[in-house]
């Protein structure tokens, strides 16, 4: 007989968070501590529940590094006593929280899965619900006591991926989500069918929770007529760490000499720079194409097939970890939490 497992539910803000009333439409807040009242049957899984919200739940739009720490400092206290982790936030910077978190707690062994929805709770045609129980089943999947999922996953609309590479491609959809450079974790259907070969190793070291984030980071866009002014007005933004710089393509990027020299002598100022696709899928090999050969030479980060969104995480967690400037470069360009290919 299956042990049955705790789970905690953490609400950080959201639509998953509201219900809309039936006779006025007027949203409000859902009362997360009524929850197996409303979703019946959540009490079909073998598990314990509890609830715990942000004091003051925030439309993800307002999501960032404070709301970051709070979260892992949530899952840090609670984590000796729940076999699971599900939290329910904004879809907007989904894949942006999730994504700093995989590289916040560091040893994870048990799964914090991250999840959402398009319509609120109360919705006639809501995903809130389907989503909602389906994480939880996943947070709460076990073998021989050995979590399923040790890792943060995110999972939305029938489809679990891993959180830091996902991106958000849809704001109608429900299929909003998607992981374009790695294969799902999960797959829900008639069955929920694990796809266990490309899900992270259970660890058995201890935990530990990186809670300082260096924000001093900046993404810059290539497009077709950007300016010296532009570029160069990013470059010199006062205690600018870290550029991010989303090229063409495989990681091409224009070859005029101002270009170059700029990026040159940010590199030489101290300031990391980091090749990343703008392009959905795919990935950034530097030196494939004489457009990026320069940028190869001069010591461009290559960024392979992270997400922009894992790439932003990431920076601000290794510059938080005050790592040299000598291992840097080789540091990001290794995979830590599975980000990268």
């Amino acid at each position: 007989m299956s042990k049955q497992r705790n789970i905690l539910l953490v609400y950080t803000g959201g639509t998953i968070g509201m219900i809309k009333d039936p006779i006025t439409g007027v949203l409000r807040a859902f009362n997360f501590d009524k929850l197996l009242k409303r979703i019946p049957e959540l009490n079909l899984l073998d598990c314990k529940i509890a609830t715990v919200s942000f004091n003051e739940p925030i439309d993800s739009s307002d999501m960032n590094t404070k709301y970051y720490i709070d979260l892992v400092e949530i899952i840090e206290k609670n984590y000796d006593d729940y076999d699971g982790f599900v939290v329910l936030s904004g879809s907007d910077t989904m894949s942006y929280a999730s994504s700093a978190v995989s590289f916040m707690l560091e040893n994870l062994s048990k799964p914090v899965i991250f999840t959402g929805s398009q319509l609120p709770i109360g919705d006639l045609r809501t995903d809130a619900k389907e989503n909602l129980i389906t994480a939880i089943q996943i947070a709460s999947s076990y073998i021989n006591d050995i979590p399923i999922v040790p890792e943060v996953a995110l999972y939305f609309e029938y489809q679990l991926y891993r959180a830091n590479r996902t991106t958000k491609i849809n704001a109608e959809h429900f299929e909003a989500f998607a992981s374009l450079n790695y294969p799902p974790l999960a797959k829900s259907g008639v069955h929920l069918k694990f796809n266990t070969e490309v899900i992270m190793p259970y660890s058995k070291k201890e935990l530990i929770v990186r809670k300082v984030l260096d924000t001093n980071v900046v993404i810059l866009k290539l497009f077709p007529g950007i300016t010296k002014a532009t570029v160069s007005s990013i470059l010199n933004i006062k205690s600018l760490k870290g550029i991010i710089i989303e090229t063409y393509g495989s990681g091409n990027a224009p070859t005029a000499l101002w270009f170059i020299d700029l990026l040159k002598d940010a590199i030489q100022k101290g300031i990391f720079i980091i090749n990343v696709t703008q392009c959905s899928g795919g990935s950034v090999n530097l030196g494939q194409y004489d457009t990026s050969i320069q940028l190869k030479k001069i010591g461009i980060i290559d960024g392979k097939d992270i997400t922009t969104e894992s790439a932003v995480a990431k920076f601000m967690y290794l510059l938080g970890t005050k790592i040299t400037a000598k291992d840097f470069k080789k540091v990001f360009e290794t995979s830590l939490r599975g980000e990268i290919t």
